[in-house]
């Protein structure tokens, strides 16, 4: 379950030590045409919002904005402006203005832009009665939000029930993965996180950076925050200052589950015990895949029973495959940086399903991903000049973190 907590400081005496006292006074009403009359001196203005729908038309989306306004469905018809980013986008959020007469007075969309901004549409009456648009860019502003759970079967479930988004779970089993197995948590297990939200005009547009991160797993706790310092590149430390940074990810691909792990296994379709020489992630066709590290690509193509495949040389003997894709997006030869999508998981070759199937060689020879992941871990030191600023950031989420799993350990006895 998740949570939040909220601590207000008493500024003043008692309440109830101060003196009261009561007034009493016969007031008149005005009678009811006189407040019909004053209601009709006054106008003021109806605000909804909507989803645009693939099937939308300019009325229909319209009318389920409270709108009536047939001057402004044609406008929205016929501007080249305001018709793709309305008509032509579905799931963008649209917001309205009307007047208490169901005509338009303001219609805003917004989307994402380059990083950190927005794009915004703005379709508005003018005083002539007509409509103009614009396009406007603006900056994204960065909120912090807090979430927390309890494990009671997987994490996926906690996740939900906390309200938390995948982009933040993704993150959250990047930063542990390499010392948490996430397909074998125990009832009982928590955690905590702090994360950006991207806001426009007030409004999420997507998900930021997880800022902090603890994990309790079978007893341990395990903490994680981002820092950067001067002149180089930012990591994930432990609130001790240690890094937790790995040259390569656990998984090729961000949440899903292990259909078949690094092990002897009954092959699907030869129906013999082999031993399986990688790691096989069940996920819906089209779904990404990312490469677990910096690296060439050195092989793009078809591999026999492995169908599409995507090969990468990571340097020092190390190599990754990526097999059964149904999109390759990368070329030979191109430079690719952990993390970065590669292709999409598909059936080709010999599947018997949608799925990626995965493996990482040293100098030859296939590991298992997990125990090259503990292995490899960048070594990135403090400076002494970072030290003191790392240190009062790490007490600021500390306090940050408790908030969270405090929350959770009360809505989670209720």
């Amino acid at each position: 379950m998740g949570g939040g907590a909220y601590a207000v400081a008493s500024l003043g005496p008692d309440p109830a030590a101060l003196p009261v006292r009561e007034i009493l006074e016969t007031v008149q009403p005005l009678s009811l045409e006189q407040q019909a009359e004053a209601l009709d001196a006054h106008h003021f203005s109806l605000f909804t919002a909507e989803a645009v729908r693939s099937s939308d038309t300019a009325e229909a989306l319209l009318a389920r904005l409270g709108v009536n306004d047939a001057a402004a469905a044609a406008f929205l018809r016929q501007d080249a402006v305001a018709r793709p980013q309305v008509l032509g986008a579905p799931g963008r959020q649209v917001s309205a203005e009307a007047t208490d007469g169901r005509n338009l007075l303001r219609l805003t969309v917004r989307w994402p832009g380059d990083e950190g901004t927005f794009k915004r549409l703005v379709v508005e009456r003018q005083p002539s009665g007509g409509f103009a648009s614009r396009v406007e860019t603006a900056p994204l502003v960065a909120s912090l939000r807090v979430g927390s759970g309890s494990i009671r079967s997987t994490l996926f479930q906690a996740v939900d029930e906390a309200g938390i988004p995948d982009a933040v779970t993704s993150q959250l089993v990047d930063i542990f993965s390499a010392d948490v197995d996430f397909h074998r948590l125990h009832p009982g297990d928590r955690f905590a996180v702090v994360y950006e939200t991207l806001e426009a005009d007030g409004e999420p547009m997507r998900t930021g950076r997880v800022v902090s991160a603890q994990f309790v797993n079978g007893g341990r706790n395990l903490d994680a925050m981002w820092f950067q310092q001067a002149g180089q590149r930012g990591g994930y430390f432990d609130l001790q200052g240690r890094s937790l940074e790995r040259a390569f990810l656990v998984s090729p691909m961000e949440v899903t589950r292990i259909t078949s792990g690094f092990a002897m296994r009954l092959h699907p379709i030869h129906h013999t015990w082999r031993a399986h020489t990688g790691v096989d992630f069940g996920a819906p066709t089209g779904a990404p895949v990312r490469t677990i590290g910096s690296g060439l690509v050195q092989f793009t193509g078809v591999q026999n029973g492995y169908g599409n495949v995507v090969e990468i040389d990571h340097g020092k003997g190390n190599t990754t495959l990526y097999a059964h894709l149904s999109r390759i997006d990368v070329r030979r030869g191109q430079a690719v940086e952990r993390g970065q999508r590669i292709g999409a998981v598909g059936s080709t070759g010999w599947a018997t399903g949608p799925h990626l199937h995965f493996e990482f060689k040293e100098k030859g020879v296939q590991r298992d991903p997990l125990e090259v992941a503990r292995r490899y871990v960048v070594p990135t030191e403090l400076t002494a000049q970072a030290r003191p600023n790392f240190e009062r950031l790490a007490e600021v989420m500390r306090t940050q973190l408790a908030v969270a799993a405090s929350a959770n350990m009360v809505a989670s006895a209720r």
